[in-house]
């Protein structure tokens, strides 16, 4: 891999988990204090940072394979997805980070959504470079 692709990699994956804070820090500062009295609304921003969580990491790992097109990068996408999944589950049921103050099962719904709009963009991206 040249030294172009391996800076493209790192600044995309810099730029996401930018991306993954500041959606992150905006629901908890403004959007859980603005609407947290509508019961469907708070579901919704409640498990939003489990959504965006799963499907932006999975997206780092996906960024990669897109660049570098390693024989095996759908399963790489998949597995790597689907371990972010397990991750974030774990989390719910046991907080490692502290992110997780009780047991949720919206957020294991968040997080599963998530890692799978990642593994749908991802087969979209491949469906794109086919056709060009």
């Amino acid at each position: 891999m040249n030294r172009k692709s391996k800076q493209r990699i790192i600044v995309i994956n810099l730029l996401l988990f930018a991306l993954l804070f500041g959606l992150v820090s905006l629901n908890k500062e403004f959007l859980r204090p603005l609407y947290s009295s509508t019961p469907i609304i708070k579901v919704l921003i409640g498990s939003f940072p489990n959504f965006i969580a799963a499907y932006i990491i999975s997206l780092a790992f996906m960024n990669v394979v897109v660049i570098r097109e390693p024989k095996y990068g759908r399963l790489i996408v998949y597995l790597s997805s689907f371990l972010v999944f397990a991750i974030l589950t774990i989390e719910e049921f046991k907080p490692i980070w502290g992110a997780s103050t009780h047991y949720d099962s919206f957020d294991i719904f968040a997080s599963g959504l998530g890692s799978l709009l990642a593994i749908l963009t991802f087969e979209l991206v491949v469906l794109k470079r086919k056709t060009k």
